[in-house]
């Protein structure tokens, strides 16, 4: 650059050559002095430019391998909570990788850490159902899986509503509950953009849950092979704006699923082979389903 600007300077001077002088002045001496010190000092503020860039280089790179080294640590720590007898142990492991979700230092790190919250989930589960008449211990020891299995889905929620900006929202990451037992939950008001969410073979059996005021945009959303019996899932107020959100093969059995005010395009798959409506499903007028 320094070349570049030196010569065209020359040539819109119009200089043929340079006057030779037989004694040099000492004001021109002075300047090839400070002309001398110019670029020495020039030199060195570039060296020193280049060796301060690879210290901080160094220094980021020796930061991100301590950030990870201690993510690692507390990620330890926590699934060995998750996978402890004790509920209340169990409880902890859960708060503790939610936190280290949002301190993650790269995305792939939280999304490791949601991961391994929604594969808690899908661990073999005991409905209430299905407990032995009459034992009290086991009753207990549901309850408090229960309590935990909540707590996870309401984490997921809580998340789910920040906006994608925040810091800590989870918005645009992979959520995989294939196969789990849901016998209550709240996703109300969460947001499912970006990502792919699975609820494939997922059975809601008993309680209630809660898809009221989601909004599905972007993404894929699958309930796939899901099965809706015993309980009450809403999806009232819900906007699929979008995003792929579909239900193919899913069976509705003794159960109430709602789409009361939703809005938006209608998910694939919610009628049957033959167009018939499952029993309990009620669907806005907005949405014409094929005629038997």
């Amino acid at each position: 650059m320094a070349a570049v600007v030196f010569f065209a300077g020359w040539d819109l001077l119009g200089a043929q050559g340079l006057k030779p002088e037989r004694q040099l002045t000492s004001s021109t001496l002075f300047d090839l002095v400070k002309l001398s010190f110019g670029v020495v000092a020039g030199a060195g503020a570039l060296v020193a430019l280049v060796v301060a860039y690879r210290r901080q280089r160094v220094d980021e790179d020796g930061a991100h391998r301590e950030a990870t080294r201690l993510h690692t640590e507390r990620f330890s720590q926590a699934v060995e909570q998750l996978g402890s007898d004790s509920p209340a142990v169990r409880l902890g492991g859960v708060h503790a990788l939610t936190g280290l979700a949002n301190d993650a230092p790269t995305r792939d790190l939280r999304q490791t850490c949601i991961d391994v919250l929604c594969s808690y989930l899908r661990l073999p589960y005991t409905a209430e159902t299905d407990l032995p008449s009459g034992d009290t211990d086991a009753r207990h020891m549901y309850l408090a899986l229960r309590e935990i299995r909540h707590t996870v889905i309401r984490l997921i929620r809580d998340h789910l509503r920040l906006p994608p900006e925040h810091p800590h929202s989870w918005q645009g990451h992979d959520l995989d509950f294939t196969g789990v037992v849901f016998d209550g939950g709240d996703f109300s008001g969460a947001t499912f953009s970006g990502g792919t969410v699975r609820f494939s073979y997922a059975a809601f059996s008993g309680g209630r849950v809660s898809f009221d005021g989601a909004e599905f945009s972007g993404g894929t959303v699958t309930f796939d092979d899901a099965t809706f019996w015993n309980g009450t899932v809403n999806f009232n107020h819900a906007a699929f704006l979008g995003s792929t959100v579909s239900f193919n093969h899913a069976t509705f059995l003794d159960g109430t699923v709602n789409f009361d005010h939703a809005n938006g395009s209608a998910p694939s798959g919610l009628v049957p082979s033959g167009g018939r409506l499952p029993t309990g499903l009620s669907l806005p007028q907005v949405w014409y389903p094929p005629t038997p």
